[in-house]
């Protein structure tokens, strides 16, 4: 059986750069970030995390599905956010799933972390007063409900699926979704990933595992806009942050049959597994993760012309991928991103953004700078930390890695 080609037909996100593509896009370019002060919940003198990457509020208006009234039931901000993405992504494609074309339409888009809010809500409504949770409560917390949802706000009623893979969960979600239509099981797959996590057993979660950024009393401040540093020599833990990314694939010959337009198509990727260690990645997992994307996209490492790294910010995992990045390119590795730098990280999202920032860039010969850099002599990349770059991209490749030691990669490739 031939492998059927996998084309991007649109794709929208909500990050802390913003709530449409236009202003993140400005921002992104401009080297800012979208990190601030946490104002989630109330943060008390003892909390050890004070900042985080935030999404603003929409304006609803528009989009009568995401009504007070049809959002009255599901109170985590993820099915309100992650119906709007893939909303706005249908319309870019110019695609309608209609009812004969619904059962060809598959369902990957998928959350890390899902709805852990409600639980808590819940939680503490039986303790402080007594009362039972709301019926919705677990359904709010499921985390397929979310692609349940999307299936029912498009009417797609081909194969669903959440793909859950910590970190990477937004590219595994488009690696899925690009599975079952090379298998031909589907024509078009509405992929991404969405996480709110900003609740406050998760951040200080991510704190007591020494993973999220957290000041430390005996250094000078700092604005929050600097903490986020990947690949710096003085960085100290990722920035959590909140958003949503949905990216709409289809055949080659779906797309061309009903003459919707693509400029861009998922040309290979890889997945492994660490089998080591349940948060600090593995070089040689990693490593084979890049060579099985670029190997499978049918081209040579030197024709990759930029890499969209998943750089968190951590000590060991940047290292990591550092050195499978030198390992796979031959020590010459071509330009790396690290959106991180400005959005913070999204746990499961980050992944389904970045790649939508990485295939914006693509269209618009624009490599994304690193901001917050400081060179790392242990680290020798060129992380475009100059400011955003003129370049040239046919084919990029995308990093993610999850806990418990899930790779994804993914290799975009710009056919017009």
């Amino acid at each position: 059986m031939t492998a059927k080609k996998t084309v991007i037909l649109g794709y929208d996100a909500v990050s802390p750069l913003g709530t449409d593509m236009d202003s993140q896009w400005r921002r992104a370019v401009n080297g800012e970030s979208g990190i601030d002060r946490l104002t989630r919940f109330e943060v008390t003198p003892e909390f050890p995390v004070k900042i985080a990457g935030q999404v603003a509020d929409v304006d609803v208006a528009p989009y009568p599905f995401l009504s007070a009234r049809n959002l009255a039931h599901w109170s985590s901000p993820l099915f309100k956010y992650a119906m709007l993405v893939v909303h706005r992504a249908l319309e870019r494609s110019g695609m309608v799933i209609t009812p004969d074309l619904a059962p060809r339409v598959a369902v990957t888009f998928s959350s890390a972390v899902g709805g852990q809010d409600a639980v808590l809500k819940a939680d503490r409504r039986m303790i402080q007063e007594g009362k039972m949770p709301h019926p919705f409560t677990n359904p709010n917390s499921c985390i397929n409900m979310v692609g349940g949802k999307i299936s029912m706000l498009t009417g797609a009623t081909g194969p669903i699926t959440a793909t859950v893979t910590a970190c990477a969960t937004g590219v595994t979600s488009l690696i899925v979704g690009s599975m079952l239509l090379e298998m031909g099981k589907a024509d078009v797959a509405l992929c991404g990933a969405v996480d709110f996590a900003l609740v406050e057993p998760i951040v200080a979660g991510f704190a007591t595992m020494n993973g999220a950024y957290v000041h430390k009393p005996d250094q000078a401040a700092e604005p929050p806009a600097r903490a986020s540093r990947p690949f710096s020599g003085d960085r100290r833990g990722f920035v959590i942050s909140e958003g949503a990314g949905s990216i709409i694939i289809a055949t080659q010959e779906f797309a061309r049959t009903h003459g919707l337009k693509y400029t861009l198509q998922v040309a290979g990727w890889g997945m492994t597994s660490d089998a080591r260690h349940f948060v600090a990645p593995n070089f040689e997992t990693v490593r084979r993760c890049m060579v099985q994307a670029v190997e499978s996209a049918g081209i040579a490492p030197g024709d990759v012309d930029a890499v969209n790294a998943h750089a968190a910010s951590t000590r060991v995992g940047d290292q990591v991928e550092s050195d499978a990045l030198r390992a796979v390119f031959e020590e010459s590795a071509p330009p790396v991103s690290a959106n991180k730098s400005m959005i913070g990280h999204a746990m499961g999202a980050s992944s389904a953004i970045e790649s939508i920032l990485a295939m914006e860039g693509m269209q618009r010969n624009m490599l994304l700078p690193t901001i917050n850099h400081t060179p790392d002599p242990a680290i020798p990349l060129d992380c475009v930390s100059e400011g955003a770059r003129k370049v040239n991209q046919e084919f990029v490749l995308k990093n993610a890695f999850g806990f418990g030691g899930c790779n994804s990669c993914i290799v975009f490739k710009r056919t017009a």
